[in-house]
């Protein structure tokens, strides 16, 4: 069995895709800040000693998933699943408090 956590994305083949924009707006928000929530504490233990308690978790991990969607973008690589969006989002929030460290120090 393969688990699949990212993925290059396909050529523009011209199909398009068809969504339910409206209906799954609210429980997608809730994974987004679920995701994050876990993201930024997971960040924080990783990074030792960089918790924030749990409003500024669920914000590093929120500003961490956009700035880890933007840093996979750059790569060429889609997040995939509930795995592939918890990795894309602890990466970024890691990479975000390293960011907060260095400006920090200086």
């Amino acid at each position: 069995m393969r688990c699949q956590v990212f993925r290059l994305p396909a050529a523009n083949t011209g199909a398009t895709v068809t969504t339910n924009k409206g209906e799954n707006a609210m429980t997608d928000l809730i994974y987004f800040l679920l995701i994050g929530l876990a993201a930024g504490w997971l960040a924080g233990k990783l990074m030792k000693g960089h918790s924030f308690g749990l409003l500024g978790n669920l914000v590093v991990g929120v500003i961490g998933a956009l700035l880890g969607g933007f840093l996979f973008g750059l790569l060429g690589m889609v997040a995939i699943g509930l795995l592939g969006s918890l990795l894309s989002a602890t990466v970024g929030a890691i990479v975000l408090l390293f960011l907060l460290q260095k400006v920090k120090v200086s």
